[in-house]
């Protein structure tokens, strides 16, 4: 009889259909999150629900356990994702654009996020107040130069001025472009000038006699021609020649065009992470023009970096001349004590408060010892002391040096 009964009982298992198995899983996983009742179902089928499910599962494929596996473990995690609330947050895209200091909104820029803190060793161009007045000379300057060498209205403004490292500025130069490598002969450094193709074709149209009104026609994929060059060298020599102008001031420079290239991998003057300071000018002829950029980096300007420190106080950069011969004609009227020092002696001080009206004090001097022209602690004659008319009068005879000075230094110490 138990025989018999067992192949009753087996008989419907082997009967049931692939569907039916696994919904017989499902329901045992989902009877595993509502206590252990479902996991006597999902295990020996000896109960009543476990019997439907096919005893031990032996009917179910690997393929099959694993996905059950996986989508048991997703339940679980979303319903502790509920109980737990904000403790697993996942930062979108957003945030860590904005962590990162790329906000598209412009908002952040470079002074915010992971980038603030890469460029903390910047020094800002703000730091150094006179290289702006150095640059709003050369502004001044240019303009007037540029109009004498093309003949035409050129109107050259300043954009901006930053601090950037090297290396970023070669890799955000606009190609085809040509750059300068200028050398500061009395600072024994170097520095860039890049002219932009737009500017490159406005001065080659303006100098060889294009109308106005027209747009220079722009080839682009070809290499720069001689003539191109030439006249570009000229223009550079201009802008070279303005800028050590600008400097003389503050200090005397001489900028010297040393090469022309139109790849920046080849005026390479500094290491990538060098910081400089990188200065951007409009140049505009009427209907044409384009930009001009300066870089030079800090270790150029180390030779005149105090100079550079100071206040602008005028054009005379931090110097008033009127002020200056004010205070000198002052002095000149100034009035000083000069002492005649005969002869100095020393003594006990029992001596000196026993002293008295008529207490003879005998010096160690002639008539002819030379007498100490002081002023103040400071000896700076010696004279032959004689008579005119009815007054005592001293000759200089000697000028004292004041590596000279033994009687201030020798017999009061």
């Amino acid at each position: 009889m138990a025989d018999v009964s067992e192949q009753v009982d087996e008989a419907p298992a082997e009967e049931m259909s692939e569907e039916e198995r696994m919904a017989a899983e499902w329901e045992a996983m989902a009877g595993d999150d509502d206590g252990e009742a479902g996991g006597e179902a999902g295990g020996e089928a000896g109960g009543e629900a476990g019997g439907e499910a096919g005893g031990d599962g032996d009917g179910m494929t690997d393929e099959e356990r694993a996905a059950a596996e996986w989508e048991a473990m997703g339940d679980g995690d979303g319903d502790g994702d509920e109980e737990s609330g904000q403790t697993s947050r996942v930062l979108d895209q957003d945030e860590i654009d904005s962590l990162l200091g790329f906000d598209d909104d412009g908002s952040g820029g470079p002074d915010s996020g992971v980038m603030a803190i890469i460029n903390s060793a910047l020094v800002s161009y703000e730091r150094l107040p006179m290289l702006e007045v150095v640059f709003d000379r050369l502004v001044r300057m240019l303009s007037t130069s540029l109009r004498n060498f093309t003949s035409d209205n050129v109107e050259v403004s300043l954009d901006n001025i930053t601090s950037v490292r090297f290396g970023d500025y070669l890799n955000s130069i606009p190609l085809p472009a040509m750059l300068a490598v200028f050398n500061a002969e009395e600072w024994d450094n170097y520095g860039l000038v890049t002219v932009d193709s737009s500017l490159i074709y406005s001065i080659v149209d303006v100098l060889l006699g294009g109308r106005r009104g027209t747009a220079p026609m722009r080839i682009e994929g070809r290499p720069y021609t001689t003539i191109e060059r030439t006249l570009v060298s000229r223009l550079i020599q201009v802008f070279l020649s303005d800028l050590s102008a600008a400097f003389d001031p503050l200090s005397p420079v001489t900028f010297r065009s040393e090469r022309l290239e139109t790849n920046p991998r080849f005026a390479t003057i500094a290491r990538p992470a060098n910081a400089a300071i990188l200065a951007k000018l409009r140049i505009d002829m009427e209907d044409r023009g384009g930009k001009l950029d300066l870089l030079v980096p800090y270790a150029t300007l180390e030779p005149v970096r105090e100079l550079l420190l100071q206040m602008f106080m005028g054009e005379k950069f931090g110097r008033d001349s009127i002020w200056e011969n004010h205070l000198a004609a002052e002095l000149w009227k100034t009035d000083v004590s000069i002492s005649a020092v005969l002869d100095r002696s020393i003594m006990p001080l029992k001596d000196l408060i026993n002293m008295k009206v008529g207490t003879r004090f005998i010096l160690n001097a002639t008539a002819d010892s030379l007498v100490e022209l002081r002023c103040g602690e400071r000896t700076l004659f010696m004279g032959q002391m004689g008579r005119k008319g009815l007054n005592l009068a001293i000759q200089v005879t000697d000028e004292v040096e004041p590596e000279d000075d033994e009687y201030t230094h020798g017999e009061d110490s």
